[in-house]
């Protein structure tokens, strides 16, 4: 079913909170004029990834979204962050902390904490900075590859004030590929708050005027 305000969690997805946080969070959520818009699917475990991401804007608006929705997403830190006086609020956002000695070595890790785990969806923002970067980093490519999860694909829409829910998507092992199939589900579907900074390959999908 698609909703055009806000979903209720299906019973599979990771949850997190009380009824009265998503409660507060959903209507914070919805007093900002946003909405989200899609099926959401039933799955125990997944990578989540969210474009375009040009904004600090942008981690609220997913902040709200996440905490009305309940839906608990696991977010990779590096382990230094947790030697601060961060810790206590990393913790509670649901950041894990995994020592960054090399690319294969930290997806190694995060794919161990995936097979250990029952539920488990992972948060990433392919982008990996908010201005204009050359290139989608492939960090959440491997990990799902690895793991053998789907990739649940989600944007924003600032024109319509909508984040989407864009479908799921099976990888073939095929990177390039993959990619461009990825990139098809966002083409038409999303507007950044700062269109200058979409990422390069994104800005030949951004929504026409």
């Amino acid at each position: 079913m698609t909703m055009t305000r806000f979903p209720t969690l299906p019973p599979h997805v990771p949850s997190r909170g009380s009824k009265l946080s998503r409660s507060f969070f959903k209507q914070l959520f919805l007093a900002q004029g946003w909405r989200i818009e899609g099926e959401f699917p039933d799955l125990p475990k997944a990578v989540a990834i969210i474009s375009p991401h040009t904004s600090n804007i942008d981690a609220w608006l997913g902040f709200n979204a996440l905490l009305g929705l309940g839906i608990q997403i696991t977010i990779f830190g590096k382990d230094s962050l947790f030697r601060t006086p961060l810790k206590p609020i990393l913790e509670w956002v649901g950041v894990v902390p995994v020592v960054r000695s090399s690319a294969q070595g930290q997806t190694r890790q995060i794919v161990e904490i995936i097979e250990q785990s029952e539920q488990i969806w992972i948060g990433m923002a392919p982008e990996g900075s908010r201005k204009a970067p050359e290139k989608i980093r492939s960090g959440f490519y491997y990990i799902a590859q690895e793991a053998q999860l789907p990739i649940v694909m989600f944007s924003f829409d600032y024109d319509l004030k909508t984040i989407h829910i864009l479908g799921v998507y099976h990888l073939t092992g095929d990177y390039e590929y993959d990619l461009e199939q990825i990139y098809q589900h966002y083409a038409g579907k999303f507007s950044a708050k700062n269109p200058a900074w979409v990422a390069k390959p994104l800005q030949k999908l951004l929504k026409k005027d």
